[in-house]
């Protein structure tokens, strides 16, 4: 049975003054697959990217990626029988949610099952199940197409399998907004717990399109580096810049009421305090050049979070090393901060070690942003050695370093001209 405690939902269901906080984090990505990996790889500056290893590159122009590496499912609490089933996309995010509600002590016993809620989506979905199918439709016909092909395939299955896990059947909405899908989804969970729709949910983004498919369509789109050098591909900020390194993962966290979390002795990582959703309307894969509308985004989650000038902000830049985002995204914070706050901000991109992880990478650069306010280290960006003119504030070149801040905010923009922020601060209790 559930405690009364726990079962109850708020009084006001709408209530603007829930507080909500993170109390677990899960990763699966090119450089750790946990948490401790990962934030390790990072502070050190570590590079995960290298020569794609899981299929030929031969044909292809672009032959690097951020690939995991030695992902086994079965080191993540998922069966053999589950493994079958589906996409890889999928595994990364049900390993990742595990890691999460592990670290949150989150169970039937202190969550009722209708107030615990699932937000994880997907840019792309099951990349590697539609190619597979595809070719055996065109090989060998329709007859061979698996029955598993469109469940395995679809980019809400991971939210719906990580409820079935946890029996989770309150709120669960996968969404679906490119790049920009892991802040998004995050972004709006907290919305929703804040309110008082859920009292946790699972939330985070996830992504396997490291493919010949996917690879030719970006890098015909001219979207990708075409370097061969992993140390000189991923090149955020940096005048070299030629565009992103594809990679995958996953990061996923657990946001939970407060009240809630304190009730049940929850170990509280930092507090979600703002989050700003607005769209460029501008171009299909290029960004608003102005850089008003993700300066809004980044705008409204720092008023929601109290935001005030002189406080020490740190920014998870989206960072992707392509021309044109990098110095519309350092416009935009100098927009949203003013142009002298923004020169004291001590912004990262951690794309620069782990490539663009696509619809995954929204969570796990919100891991990387928790982990950075609660531990006063922000990751560097490596590689960062000609700085392009244009982009001229402190991205925190080639070493980490120490640094305390007030508040942190996690930028993603996708293509569609999706931009999403989420704004952090260290719990205050």
């Amino acid at each position: 049975m559930v405690p009364e405690a726990y079962s109850k939902a708020p009084q006001n269901a709408f209530s603007m003054g829930r507080r909500v906080v993170v109390t677990g984090m899960g990763v699966i990505s090119p450089v750790g697959n946990n948490l401790s990996d990962f934030w390790s790889s990072l502070t050190a500056g570590k590079c995960g990217i290298g020569l794609i290893e899981r299929f030929p590159t031969d044909d292809l122009t672009v032959k690097i990626a951020g690939e995991v590496k030695g992902f086994n499912p079965a080191e993540h609490d998922i069966d053999t029988p589950t493994v079958r089933k589906n996409d890889r996309y999928t595994l990364f995010a049900m390993a990742a949610a595990n890691q999460a509600m592990a670290a949150s002590g989150l169970n039937q016993d202190n969550i009722a099952p209708e107030r615990l809620g699932v937000y994880i989506g997907s840019g792309i979905g099951g990349m590697d199940t539609f190619v597979k199918e595809t070719t055996k439709l065109i090989q060998d016909g329709p007859r061979w197409v698996s029955p598993l092909f469109i469940p395995m395939m679809i980019s809400n299955i991971a939210s719906g399998n990580i409820a079935i896990r946890y029996d989770a059947r309150g709120v669960c909405l996968p969404i679906v907004t490119a790049c920009a899908t892991g802040t998004h989804s995050i972004g709006e969970a907290f919305r929703a717990v804040k309110h008082g729709y859920a009292d946790a949910i699972i939330c985070g983004g996830s992504e396997a399109a490291v493919s010949p498919l996917s690879i030719s369509g970006f890098a015909n789109s001219k979207a990708l580096s075409r370097s061969e050098d992993p140390l000189q591909a991923s090149l955020p900020f940096d005048v070299r810049r030629q565009g992103f390194v594809i990679a995958e993962g996953a990061g996923v966290v657990v946001l939970e009421e407060y009240n809630h979390a304190v009730a049940r002795g929850a170990k509280i990582y930092a507090e979600v305090c703002g989050y700003g959703n607005t769209c460029d309307a501008y171009h299909y894969t290029a960004p608003r050049p102005d850089g008003t509308a993700a300066a809004e985004a980044m705008r409204q989650a720092l008023e929601e979070a109290g935001y005030r000038k002189g406080e020490k902000v740190h920014i998870n830049a989206h960072g992707t090393g392509t021309p044109l985002n990098d110095k519309s995204e350092t416009l935009s914070i100098k927009l949203a901060l003013g142009e002298e706050e923004a020169r004291k901000a001590v912004i990262c991109s951690t794309k620069s070690m782990t490539g663009h992880m696509l619809g995954g990478a929204g969570g796990v650069e919100l891991v990387a942003t928790v982990m950075a306010i609660s531990e006063g280290i922000i990751p560097p960006t490596i590689g960062l050695q000609e700085p392009d003119p244009e982009c001229d504030l402190d991205y925190t070149p080639n070493k980490a370093r120490k640094f305390a801040a007030d508040v942190a905010i996690s930028n993603s923009l996708g293509f569609g001209g999706h931009n999403g922020c989420v704004a952090l601060r260290r719990i205050n209790l």
